[in-house]
């Protein structure tokens, strides 16, 4: 069988792929080549353990690519020969291409630095239906259960597993805080409070040292420094790394993080060769360096990139490097990041300031469901152009932190945010007068006038 466009893999970054080149380029034949029948969202593979209450309420479904005339068929991909054109299906057979699309995702860290990493009852969180509908079964009988790694999906699946009342959670983080690599200190204490206060009961600057297991299944986790734990089951959650074993073996060229190396258009070295999503590299926008960020919001923005530019660039793509914007929502407060922080700044030796404002997301503030809002941005001393942020707050947080992504998308500075044209309703924005955002961007001028920077 040969078609235009072969794509292997279905998740986010692939089915956005192939549903941008259909609707752009209708005539072209267009497959993705998956590993299981149904796919998940995945971010939110967390919530399965609570407020979904079932793996099938987050399956990620291929309609809108195959509503548009686009073939899927589930053949695991075993081999691929760049220099024929060709990718080997587990069912022995051969689909020749065109343009080839590695779309493969990524595969949780075997944390094989800990002793007793390979016990029964020790799980991780895949990327895949199967996996997580055993791991939701399985689970459902286990009452304490040890979360090792607090970030944003061992913080989230504690989060929603402590939110069973027959469940005891235990959280366990080498650094300080949780979500450390993604917020500032002062947001990464205040997310890690709010992890306490679900019934997680979170042990920061703590190392695990050994998995302790009785008859090859876990009993305990031994932390430095003598500590054990007693669990049923621990779910390890270190991290994530770019799934491109099969890439590697077909010849494509890997950086110094076991990505594919693609250019800003997402091609590799080798023509009609394309990776797009967790197995393609991505660069930090400000550090112009190889970075690790793994989200379905970058991916599914590099995958428009490259479906607008498969046959011929269209679209140039007008931004340096990834941002990394991230969200996530703990004991129902919203915390939102973008671009630089105290720490990716300072490890980059970028030179920085932040401003910072807080008020309510309604008004009046007597409306019975105002809260507070905090924004904190992050920008440049010398002109003033936005870095980054931090929002947290209200929902309304998470669609603020886009405007901020934008805003250091656009090289836009904190002069040109206080005649930011806003619209507002008491029901649904802070007021009119004091926009926390405009507000941030105000106190950020007087820091900038004060140190005589301006």
């Amino acid at each position: 069988m040969k078609f235009d466009v072969v794509i292997i893999g279905g998740g986010p970054a692939g089915i956005v792929t192939g549903v941008t080149v259909k609707k752009y380029f209708s005539e072209k034949s267009v497959l993705i080549l998956t590993e299981a029948k149904k796919g998940l969202v995945p971010c939110g593979i967390p919530y399965v353990f609570n407020k979904l209450d079932s793996v099938d309420a987050n399956v990620m479904g291929l309609k809108p690519f195959l509503d548009l005339g686009g073939y899927v068929i589930q053949d695991p991909v075993v081999d691929v020969r760049l220099n024929k054109k060709e990718v080997y299906g587990k069912s022995g057979e051969t689909y020749q291409y065109d343009k080839l699309v590695f779309a493969t995702g990524s595969t949780p860290v075997k944390a094989e630095f800990i002793k007793g990493y390979d016990l029964e009852n020790v799980f991780y969180i895949k990327k895949n239906y199967q996996y997580i509908k055993e791991l939701y079964d399985k689970l459902k009988e286990i009452k304490r259960i040890v979360v090792i790694g607090g970030g944003f999906i061992g913080a989230e699946v504690a989060e929603q597993l402590a939110a069973n009342p027959d469940k005891e959670i235990i959280l366990v983080e080498s650094e300080e805080q949780c979500f450390s690599k993604a917020f500032s200190k002062k947001l990464s204490k205040i997310a890690t409070e709010q992890l306490r206060k679900t019934g997680v009961q979170v042990r920061t600057d703590s190392l695990v040292e050994e998995i302790v297991g009785e008859d090859g299944k876990v009993s305990k986790v031994k932390l430095k420094g003598g500590e054990e734990i007693p669990a049923e089951a621990v779910i390890l959650s270190v991290g994530y790394k770019p799934n491109t074993e099969l890439a590697a073996k077909a010849g494509l060229p890997l950086n110094n993080k076991g990505a594919i190396k693609v250019d800003s258009y997402e091609r590799t070295s080798v023509k009609d060769v394309c990776a797009v999503g967790d197995c393609s590299q991505t660069i930090g926008f400000l550090t112009a360096r190889s970075d690790n960020i793994m989200l379905a919001s970058t991916a599914t923005a590099e995958a428009r990139v490259l479906g607008y530019n498969m046959f011929g660039i269209r679209i140039k793509k007008n931004f340096l490097g990834t941002i990394a914007v991230f969200s996530t929502q703990i004991n129902g407060l919203t915390m939102a990041s973008a671009g630089v922080n105290e720490n990716t700044g300072k490890d980059a030796n970028v030179h920085f300031m932040t401003a910072e404002f807080t008020d309510v997301d309604k008004h009046p503030g007597t409306l019975p469901d105002a809260r507070p809002l905090t924004v904190r941005l992050v920008f440049s001393p010398s002109d003033g152009i936005i870095l980054g942020g931090e929002v947290w707050g209200g929902p309304t947080a998470a669609e603020i932190i886009n405007i901020i992504s934008m805003a250091i998308q656009k090289y836009i500075t904190v002069y040109e945010l206080i005649s930011y044209q806003i619209g507002t309703h008491p029901l649904l924005t802070s007021a009119p007068t004091k926009p926390v955002l405009v507000k941030a961007a105000e106190k950020a001028i007087v820091m900038i006038r004060e140190k005589g920077l301006s």
